[in-house]
Formats: C-alpha cells, sequence, structure tokens
C-alpha cells in the first residue's frame, strides 16, 4: 500500500506516534531487556517512553489485549528517553518479569521522530499496532490500527532459569517464513520451539531470516556474509546456528540475464568460499554451525530456474555434503524433493515451486535432530 493510503498513524515518517509490537519468547524465566536499532537511519531516532508487557493467550494473533498488571516501564541508563543516532542501536536496562515459556510480549514505545528510512523488517507474520500521541504506558488501545512489520525494534533477551543451548536460524525467505498466515506462528522455527516444550528440552530458538536474502550480495536487507555476525554470532547467548541460503544467489544469477559456464562456474565456487568463510567465523567463536543443503526451485514461477541451474544448485549442495567445516549438514534438500522429480519440491511440502507449504515448515521442524543441541564446540583457531 503506498504511504499515501496508510492510515495517519502509520505514515512514514512516524511522527509523535504509539507503536504496540507483538514478540513470541522461547524460554521461561526474566528479567527482561529489549534492544532498539537504528541501524540504517540516517537521521536520529527518538523515543520518549517505552514499555514491555504480557498479551493476553488468545489475543495476540487478532488485536493484542494486554495483562494491565504486568505492564513495566522501560528504561535507558535510568532514563525514560532514547535517542538513537544513525547506525546505532541500544539496549533497555533489564526489567522484572518473569515469563512462562512460548510467551507473548508486546513492546510498546512512543516515537516521538524516526528517520525517513526505518529499520523495518516487513517479514513478522504478524501485526503490529499504532496509535497518535503517547500511549507507551497505556495497556488498552482500542482505536489502535494495524500494519504488519517490526518497526526499529531488534531483539527481546529473557534470562534463562537455567543455562541452556541457544540455535539461532539464519537465511532467507525460507527461514523469514514466507506463505505463514500472519499471527499463526508455523514458520518452521516456531513448530521446532515447539515440539522441543512439547518433550521438555530447555532451548531458546531465534530467527533471524529476512525474504529475499542473498549470501553473497546486498539485496533486500545486508548480503549474508556481512550480517553474520551480528544477527547469529552475537546473539545473547549464542550457542549453535543453522543456516539456509543459496537459493537467491542462484536464482537472481539467471532471472532475466544470460549465464555462462565460467559465470555460473564462478558464482559456485563463491558460495563455498563464502559458506567456508562463516564457518570459519563459527569455528573462532566456539559456536556450532549447522548447514543446510539448497532445497529444490524448479517450479518456481519467479526464478525459472533451467537445467544448467539446477546442476550448480545440485554442485553446490554435494560440496555441502561433502566439507568438512561445517559442524553438521541439515539435508533440506533430501527432505523436500519430489523423488520422481528432484528439481521439484514434493507436492503436499511446495507452497509455490520455491517456498514450503505450511506442511513443509512443519516436516522441517519435526527432520531438525535435537539431539544435535546437546553437542558443544569449543573455540577452534584458524586464519584471521
Amino acid at each position: 500500500m503506498p504511504d499515501s493510503e496508510q492510515p495517519a498513524a502509520w505514515r512514514q515518517p512516524l511522527r509523535d506516534v504509539s507503536l504496540r509490537q507483538v514478540v513470541r519468547t522461547t524460554v521461561e524465566g526474566g528479567p527482561v531487556r529489549v534492544r532498539f536499532s537504528n541501524l540504517f537511519g540516517k537521521e536520529v531516532l527518538r523515543l520518549d517512553a517505552a514499555s514491555l508487557a504480557m498479551v493476553e493467550p488468545g489475543t495476540e494473533d487478532a488485536r493484542p489485549q494486554l495483562q494491565a498488571a504486568s505492564l513495566r516501564p522501560l528504561t535507558f541508563g535510568g532514563r525514560r528517553a532514547l535517542d538513537l543516532a544513525p547506525g546505532d542501536e541500544a539496549w533497555s536496562d533489564p526489567v522484572a518479569l518473569d515469563l512462562p515459556r512460548l510467551a507473548d510480549l508486546a513492546v510498546q514505545m512512543h516515537v516521538v521522530s524516526a528517520p525517513a528510512v526505518a529499520t523495518v523488517h516487513p517479514g513478522s507474520r504478524i501485526a503490529s499496532w499504532a496509535v497518535p500521541g503517547n500511549r507507551a504506558d497505556d495497556a488498552a488501545w482500542p482505536e489502535a490500527v494495524a500494519r504488519e512489520g517490526w518497526w526499529q525494534l531488534a531483539a527481546v533477551d529473557v534470562a534463562p532459569r537455567r543455562p541452556q543451548p541457544v540455535l539461532v536460524a539464519i537465511g532467507d525467505s525460507i527461514t523469514d517464513g514466507y506463505g505463514v498466515p500472519s499471527g499463526s506462528y508455523q514458520r518452521w522455527t516456531d513448530a521446532l520451539a515447539r515440539r522441543l516444550a512439547d518433550q521438555g528440552r530447555a532451548a531458546a530458538i531465534v530467527n533471524t531470516g529476512i525474504g529475499g536474502n542473498r549470501l553473497l550480495q546486498d539485496g533486500l536487507g545486508p548480503r549474508l556474509l556481512a550480517r553474520f555476525d551480528r544477527d547469529a554470532l552475537s546473539r545473547s547467548g549464542v550457542t549453535h546456528v543453522v543456516l539456509l541460503a543459496g537459493v537467491n544467489d542462484l536464482g537472481i544469477s539467471h532471472r532475466q540475464r544470460p549465464t555462462t559456464a565460467e559465470s555460473r562456474a564462478a558464482l559456485v565456487a563463491a558460495l563455498e568460499r563464502g559458506l567456508g568463510d562463516l564457518a570459519a567465523q563459527a569455528r573462532r567463536r566456539g559456536v556450532c554451525l549447522f548447514v543446510s543443503t539448497v532445497m529444490p526451485y524448479a517450479g518456481s514461477g519467479y526464478y525459472q530456474p533451467g537445467p544448467e541451474n539446477e546442476a550448480d544448485r545440485q554442485a553446490l549442495n554435494d560440496w555441502i555434503r561433502r566439507s568438512a567445516g561445517f559442524d553438521a549438514v541439515l539435508d533440506f534438500d533430501a527432505l523436500a524433493r519430489d523423488p520422481a522429480r528432484p528439481s521439484y519440491l514434493r507436492h503436499e511440502l511446495d507452497n509455490d515451486g520455491l517456498h514450503p507449504s505450511l506442511a513443509g515448515y512443519q516436516a522441517m521442524a519435526d527432520a531438525f535432530p535435537v539431539e544435535w543441541l546437546d553437542r558443544r564446540c569449543p573455540p577452534r583457531p584458524g586464519p584471521q
């Protein structure tokens, strides 16, 4: 929707408006802190109030109703206001709040003024809400207007009651959950979090997928090579990372442009080097890295790969399976491909030829070996 057609509270850049944004946590415990971001802004982001509250169960995917008794003000070095310079991020002070597992939290903030280029994640798969004026400390927003996405919100940390694995999933729209109905929590990482909870396994799941993301080149979001440290290795308490990427690098390479055998070979080699570089970063940080094979996409009307591009995907997947640089390989290609047409997704797991269906996301979660989270990967020095 063009910005001129947006409700007044959502018109960009945001001015004198309060936002309510819902996130789901995956561990029980507390206290809680929130990271706000102006990473991509060119002007100062000014907030003069922010708060945190638990959402009444069953209301998070419609108009979220807050548990008023849980509403807590957020402070930054003891102050309510926060000015974030371009490129900066800041954590709130920890706030006392005892959370159950798979809790839904509302982060509220009053935006005095926001930069013209917002730091936003449109693939939130849940609505956020806006009202004019400063309503950051109010529990009831009956007149709030919805829009999908998260604005200036980078992370929510919950201090666990006991040490546990922290798995960060990073990648493109398949990790981001393309096709998942808003508010339904049916990304493959959501299904994995529920599976772990049902089994009584303590673990945190963090999803840092970006739709359209590529490993080698910027596009819809910074390239994965540039954001891997910030979005995966530097997450609080991270112990394991699962990486699924490459389909957009392969697909965009031939979309509406000619390729040659040499250009395709160079791309596959660059992808191999890039994945090897990420593995080296993880080794140095003592984080276990699980890398997935690239899933089939021959049925994609967007990329429409030919036999040569399918051969590139197969070559990259063969290299991933053989590589000794990863702590484990998650073979989502083998899980999702049609046995009769290996370049296509299986019918029952296919949404649009490129992305899994809801059943496909569930199958990915079911296929993840949860015992991998018991592994520990001490720092292993290597070439700098």
